[in-house]
């Protein structure tokens, strides 16, 4: 480990650091790295600064922490730079250091940088933290964080499933089996029935088109239809390998799942042993059923303490993806207004002189994990018989389909961030009662242009 000191610099220094008042001394700096970090502290005696070259491995880091103990540091900023920061973190954290997470434009709007280096910028980043001027990255508890590492990967798992359902209807495809035309989901209950027969060996259409469920909207004959193709053995081959792979990945996401669901009862709070009460919307349930996620959904309740499902259009998924990517205390985000904007759900609409600029792409402008979840159930809404459906059609007749799922999603992301900050219950005026609101607005919308224009509305008499 190599060390090297600033310096006493005099009582000055306890005071100011080039200019800047110091709010808080005994914080420290670290500038990560592959192979070495290095890091910044206040010297034992307290009259200046230290920097120290410590390597990445499991040994170094412990030793960065007895060596952060005896500068007495009580704080610790440190870049989010790929993925280095993790170990750093975690071991720090489980230390009992409060480290904070920040961002590198943070640093870099900053003015008053010198030339960039490693132990200059361990002192740069110590020099800021010390004066206040460093605001850390949201991240959840580690339990929290635990769940979120299962979940990221049983996404990851997901999205490679359908892949392979799309090379298994792409070898359909090729031999002219229309079944993505016969059913609407190919993975679906009829179209893995069907697949599996085709694999075993069955050719008859219409023995095929038998295995269709009741729930289907298309009759045994529509259906033999699209299913009658020409058979090629290498289109099969391929068919069969892929219909394997998926089968695999399945089996590896009920793994996962069962995992997640150990995680979530060890976690469970207040709620432990209690169920959430039956979903008002019985179509809702029902579905949750058939999908197998009601243990899921119990355990999220007992965890959280709330069942975000009794939102409309918030499912088991839903709810899954936002409990294990900010946990169930919101506190970190005093307002609502703050959750959204970390969601980049916010409105963002660049101006200057009082005159709206051309639109430009935000840096990091990607939606996030949740965003993204919110967004896929603002589109379930579209056919919904809720106030929030009515309110989604509204919107895409005025302002077209983008801005309502864009609208949609924000909306969902307060009532969620207003169940589990305050407890507040979800109510659905209903179709009708929405409808009656919206009809009222524009009446008295259309009353106070008819009187701008010297007219006086009047209902029309039969």
């Amino acid at each position: 480990m190599a060390s090297r000191s600033k310096g006493p610099k005099g009582a000055k220094e306890a005071q100011a650091i080039d200019g800047l008042p110091v709010i808080r001394r005994n914080v420290a700096g670290i500038d990560l790295g592959s192979k070495d970090h290095w890091v910044c502290a206040p010297s034992r005696d307290g009259s200046g600064r230290e920097v120290a070259k410590l390597g990445a491995t499991t040994p170094e880091l412990q030793r960065m922490v007895e060596w952060l103990k005896e500068r007495q540091v009580e704080s610790v900023a440190l870049e989010s730079t790929g993925v280095y920061w993790i170990p750093p973190y975690e071991v720090l954290e489980a230390h009992g250091f409060e480290v904070r997470l920040v961002d590198t434009r943070q640093l870099a709007q900053v003015p008053g940088r010198n030339k960039k280096t490693d132990p200059k910028d361990c002192e740069w980043i110590q020099r800021l933290h010390s004066c206040g001027l460093l605001k850390g990255s949201f991240r959840p508890g580690e339990e929290v964080c635990k769940v979120r590492t299962l979940m990221r990967d049983k996404g990851n798992l997901v999205a490679e499933a359908g892949d392979w359902v799309r090379r298994m209807q792409k070898a359909l495809d090729q031999m002219n089996v229309r079944l993505h035309r016969a059913v609407v989901d190919v993975d679906g209950v009829t179209g893995m029935a069907i697949l599996r027969a085709i694999v075993a060996g069955e050719r008859d259409p219409r023995k095929l088109a038998q295995l269709r469920d009741r729930r289907c909207h298309k009759n045994e004959s529509e259906i033999a239809e699209q299913l009658t193709g020409h058979w090629r053995e290498d289109h099969l081959f391929s068919l069969q390998q892929s219909l394997k792979m998926y089968d695999s990945i399945q089996e590896r996401i009920g793994e996962y799942e069962k995992e997640i669901l150990k995680k979530l009862a060890a976690m469970a709070g207040e709620r432990r042993g209690e169920e959430a009460a039956p979903l008002k919307n019985a179509h809702k349930a029902q579905a949750i059923r058939r999908r197998g996620q009601e243990p899921m959904r119990q355990a999220l309740y007992q965890m959280s303490g709330v069942d975000l499902t009794q939102i409309d259009a918030i499912g088991v998924e839903t709810v899954a993806v936002v409990i294990s990517e900010y946990g169930p205390d919101l506190s970190s985000f005093p307002h609502e207004k703050e959750f959204v904007s970390h969601l980049r759900l916010a409105p963002y609409v660049p101006s200057s002189g009082g005159k709206q600029l051309t639109k430009k792409k935000r840096r990091n402008s990607a939606s996030t994990r949740v965003a993204a979840q919110l967004r896929m159930a603002a589109l379930s809404l579209r056919n919904s018989k809720t106030a929030m459906g009515a309110a989604y059609r509204n919107t895409a007749r005025r302002l077209g389909p983008d801005v309502a799922v864009f609208v949609s999603a924000r909306k969902l992301a307060t009532l969620i961030y207003r169940r589990l900050r305050w407890g507040a219950a979800y109510v659905d005026e209903g179709l009708e009662a929405y409808e009656k609101r919206y009809q009222q607005i524009r009446i008295k919308s259309l009353t106070a242009k008819a009187k701008d224009l010297g007219f006086k509305l009047m209902p029309m008499t039969a």
